[in-house]
């Protein structure tokens, strides 16, 4: 009676599992597209206003700080920015990595998409869109400018008509941007950007006036509406920033509920990351500043914004000041990051990618998988192989491993003839078997310690494989053209033969189920738990873990497959050679 309560238990619990992995990862994620939508369908029928930074506590107000509006409904980005340029309001940036332009009026940067990057794994696809103009769905830009303590000074806003030097933004054509306020201040902004990611943005104020002016350099990045996160626990997506060399991550909900999150600090960055991209202002690394999280709500749409305060600066009369600060914005590639972080010294430039808490195990991993996949062509290839070295490396630790399960495995017979004659003495039968384990030179812990250690390594695996954008888009064999993306086939359709298209639910792809399956062998080959009940829950994991499995990235699946099968060959051999009935 006691048996079949506790298998009913058992199956309740795998349902529960199946059930809660529904309600606690695809609902958030169903919610999220829904509220993505609402937000879009609201900023179509709204006036787009003004996104600004709000009061520095203690300090002036930034320009603008009651919203204003645009002069037009919500276009479509694409017409907006073509009408504009059109109308010789933009200057065009064109880079190997960047297309987009330059708003003259306000001079801001606030039309970006990734050249190398597109939305499918199509290369003809439409590329990345990564900043929007305000008066679009998801207005997203980076703006810099100053801020007078004697508000009666005129000063660059978003209304500024700024008079440019040349017709593009090229790597090796920077493009300066002048506006003379009448009041004997002249503003001049210089703007040069890399082959990559990295826009330079240099301001000079020059004096001509008779009286001394103080101002302070400001920059920001705003981004309108809530975007739609991956969800998932092992991955940050929000406003980040380093401040005196430490990270600092914030959740979108977070900023939401505090308003404003201000930090002082000397050097650093802050901005805006996407699982993929990121959007970051880098201030002068020798000077202080202070930076901040700011959350507003305008026309119902929630507005982030991240932003940095420099200190006064007083320009006196003859004299001139220059102000230098950066904008990232782009693809989080490692290399690139590393790269900026050695020749600008910009601090801990490479935490803006989530390599968590295991980074120093995390991030060798990324370098040996690049590596790998640099001198095979295929990054699936390269998982393949860096698996394997990861289990050459734990080779013997795994071998001590297998040889006490294999053990524990050629003992099962004795064991389940101590069940029968003690089985109703719980006592006498532990006592007994602790004696058998004593006598055989058995220990039933033996077999899991090793396991345990290696718990942290296959983890940072795990996170390499989920955050690097190397595996976006990468192909590997057969119907897997998308590493970063689920496996396309499922079970339920026949693996495409039926012309049906399963709902998200009974997605239940082919690699999923052979990493199943490679789950199975492998518990298979282990020693069966002492408790009956226990043996049939464990029955139920394979198929458990399947389903969870179905809607991860393929490359995670294809790495745990290849590592299941592995062991299965490696606890194999082993088992063979001690003699144990495979």
């Amino acid at each position: 009676m006691n048996d079949q309560r506790n298998l009913i238990l058992a199956i309740a619990l795998s349902i529960a599992i199946l059930l809660g992995f529904q309600y606690f990862y695809e609902k958030p994620r169903m919610d999220q597209q829904k509220q993505l939508a609402a937000q879009q369908a609201a900023q179509a029928e709204l006036l787009a206003p003004k996104p600004v930074p709000g009061a520095i506590p203690g300090g002036p107000t930034l320009p603008g700080q009651v919203p204003g509006t645009v002069s037009e409904l919500t276009k479509d980005r694409a017409a907006l920015v073509a009408e504009q340029v059109a109308a010789g309001a933009r200057v065009k940036i064109d880079t190997p990595s960047l297309h987009g332009s330059i708003n003259l009026q306000g001079g801001r940067i606030d039309d970006l998409t990734l050249a190398t990057y597109h939305e499918t794994p199509d290369p003809k696809s439409a590329e990345i869109v990564l900043l929007a103009p305000a008066g679009t769905p998801q207005a997203y830009y980076a703006e810099f400018g100053w801020v007078p303590e004697d508000r009666a000074i005129a000063i660059p806003s978003d209304k500024t008509l700024w008079t440019a030097s040349g017709a593009a933004l090229t790597p090796a054509q920077p493009l300066t941007l002048t506006w003379d306020n009448g009041q004997g201040l002249l503003f001049t902004r210089m703007v040069a950007v890399d082959a990559n990611y990295m826009f330079t943005v240099t301001q000079t104020v020059r004096n001509t006036g008779a009286a001394p002016v103080r101002l302070m350099p400001y920059s920001l990045v705003s981004r309108s509406g809530t975007p739609q996160t991956s969800g998932y626990y092992i991955l940050h997506e929000g406003p980040l920033g380093v401040f005196n060399g430490k990270l600092d991550e914030q959740k979108y909900e977070d900023v939401r509920k505090t308003g404003t999150i201000a930090k002082d600090t000397t050097g650093g960055w802050i901005g805006i990351t996407d699982k993929y991209w990121l959007v970051s202002l880098v201030p002068d690394q020798k000077e202080k500043v202070t930076a901040r999280y700011v959350h507003t709500v305008v026309a119902n749409t929630d507005r982030y914004q991240a932003d940095t305060l420099g200190a006064v600066v007083e320009v006196a009369p003859g004299a001139s000041v220059e102000q230098t600060g950066r904008l990232f914005a782009g693809a989080k590639q490692v290399n690139l990051l590393d790269d900026y972080a050695e020749k600008l010294g910009i601090t801990n430039f490479d935490l803006a990618i989530d390599f968590g808490w295991f980074y120093f195990l995390t991030k060798p991993f990324f370098y040996a998988l690049d590596f790998f996949a640099r001198v095979i062509g295929n990054f699936g290839l390269a998982i393949l192989m860096l698996t394997i070295c990861v289990k050459a490396v734990f080779f013997p630790l795994a071998n001590k491993s297998y040889q006490a399960m294999s053990k524990m495995k050629a003992l099962q017979p004795k064991m389940q003839e101590l069940r029968e004659k003690f089985g109703d003495d719980q006592a006498r039968m532990n006592q007994e078997l602790m004696a058998m384990y004593k006598r055989e030179k058995v220990s039933p812990v033996s077999g899991c310690l090793p396991i345990i250690i290696q718990i942290p390594v296959f983890f940072s695996l795990y996170k390499v494989l989920f955050v690097t954008i190397e595996m976006r888009h990468a192909p590997f064999f057969g119907w897997i053209h998308d590493l970063s993306s689920p496996d396309p086939t499922t079970i339920f359709n026949l693996f495409g033969l039926i012309p049906w298209d399963p709902p998200a639910m009974l997605h239940l792809g082919l690699w999923p189920i052979i990493m199943g399956v490679t789950m199975w062998l492998q518990q298979k080959m282990n020693p069966a738990p002492p408790d009956p009940v226990q043996q049939k829950v464990f029955q139920f994991l394979p198929i458990v873990f399947t389903f969870m499995l179905a809607g991860f990235p393929a490359g995670l699946v294809i790495y745990w497959a290849w590592n299941n099968l592995l062991s299965v060959l490696q606890q194999w051999t082993i088992m063979r050679r001690m003699g144990v009935k495979v």
